[in-house]
């Protein structure tokens, strides 16, 4: 396991696009949206450091963006990174998906598309996960339910 100045040593020639701050206990990389697939790649597939394990996803409504935030991990160095990328529409939310890069993307990606609406390209069964296919997103800041009074404040 290598330290957070290590590591972020490494993924800056690794990933020059990316920018790399330190958490108060994980490197965070920040990743443009057209280059999270590639990068998710690029992460599972380095030989020095393979990020081979997707521990998390989910998302942050900011009000005037949404950030999704993946913890991925390397089962082999056990070096752990937090990869964020950022989504500007609100009215159509949409990022690539990596189920096809760690396999548990598949779930973690379903449940944020059924709580922030954030749809995930090329995903293999894109569906809501627990609510009905008209209840809204429940973790937005703007969701309103009518029926049972729910409504988020500002």
């Amino acid at each position: 396991m290598r330290s957070n100045e290590d590591l972020k040593s490494f993924m800056a020639g690794l990933l020059p696009y990316a920018e790399i701050n330190e958490g108060k206990q994980y490197v965070e990389l920040t990743i443009p949206a057209d280059k999270w697939h590639e990068t998710a790649l690029k992460l599972r597939d380095n030989e020095d450091i393979p990020f081979d394990y997707l521990i998390s996803l989910t998302a942050v409504d900011f009000v005037t963006k949404f950030t999704v935030v993946y913890h991925v991990e390397s089962t082999r160095t056990h070096d752990l990174v937090v990869v964020k990328t950022d989504i500007a529409e609100r009215n159509n939310p949409h990022v690539d998906t990596v189920s096809d890069v760690w396999v548990t993307a598949e779930y973690h990606e379903r449940e944020a598309f059924d709580m922030f609406g954030i749809k995930f390209n090329n995903h293999p069964d894109l569906r809501r996960l627990f609510l009905e296919d008209d209840y809204g997103y429940p973790l937005r800041k703007d969701f309103k339910d009518d029926i049972n009074i729910i409504e988020l404040p500002n």
